[in-house]
């Protein structure tokens, strides 16, 4: 599959492992994230280009665009992968936090896609992806910031969703419900493994990234435009 990629909020884990999947598929891969220099390991692997962005600026947003314009000259497929969370009761968050917790989370998927979009409804075609979580369908206790993010990036795609694929572009949320092995909140850690005492404990990044190429793929007579995935130990 020829073509131009572009992962926001690229680093460890799913965004690793779908950089890879693309890439040995036959695309060219843009990787965004506020520190490059994380991404030099991976960029040289797959042969991929480095770009900064705070994906929460909106002037930001718009120069990254306008460089990925010089640099690639179109776009084929964007996911959307940054997310933001502080765990605590409710009553003892601080508004700051709540506040970066949208602004990471969701109104940095709305600056991106836009740009994207814009793009893509001139081409006539693309893909913009979003990783979702579990908190977008069902709150939890003492997690009120991701909830509200998560919720507001599936309402997002949803409403994205029913307004372009009649223009040929394909909208995605992936709802990961559950653990990445050796990945948290996108950083690595360690202990996230599976084993065989404990199989499938843990999201494989790789198998996320299957599901991630096996959608982009699909025909658009039969697209999805939201796909749940959860190792089958979880309880429901």
């Amino acid at each position: 599959m020829a073509g131009h990629a572009l992962i926001v909020g690229a680093g460890s884990g799913i965004s690793a492992s779908f950089a890879r999947a693309l890439a040995a598929d036959g695309m060219q891969v843009g990787l965004v994230a506020r520190d490059t220099d994380k991404l030099a390991d991976l960029c040289q692997e797959i042969n991929g280009q480095a770009f900064a962005c705070d994906a929460v600026d909106p002037d930001a947003v718009e120069t990254l665009f306008a460089q990925v314009d010089e640099a690639f000259g179109g776009l084929d497929v964007v996911l959307y992968n940054p997310s933001w969370r502080v765990r605590a009761p409710f009553v003892e968050l601080d508004p700051k936090d709540v506040k970066k917790a949208l602004m990471v989370t969701a109104y940095g998927a709305f600056l991106v896609a836009q740009q994207a979009a814009k793009r893509m409804e001139a081409q006539g075609s693309g893909a913009i992806f979003f990783t979702g979580a579990s908190a977008g369908v069902k709150g939890y206790p003492q997690s009120a910031t991701f909830a509200m993010g998560k919720f507001a990036l599936r309402g997002l795609a949803q409403s994205m969703a029913r307004e372009l694929h009649p223009k040929n572009i394909h909208i995605a949320h992936f709802v990961i419900d559950g653990g990445v092995a050796g990945v948290a909140s996108g950083r690595p850690v360690e202990g996230r493994a599976n084993t065989d005492e404990q199989p499938d404990v843990w999201l494989e990044p790789d198998a996320i990234a299957q599901t991630y190429l096996n959608v982009l793929k699909q025909h658009r007579s039969a697209w999805s435009w939201e796909i749940e995935l959860r190792p089958w130990v979880e309880n429901f």
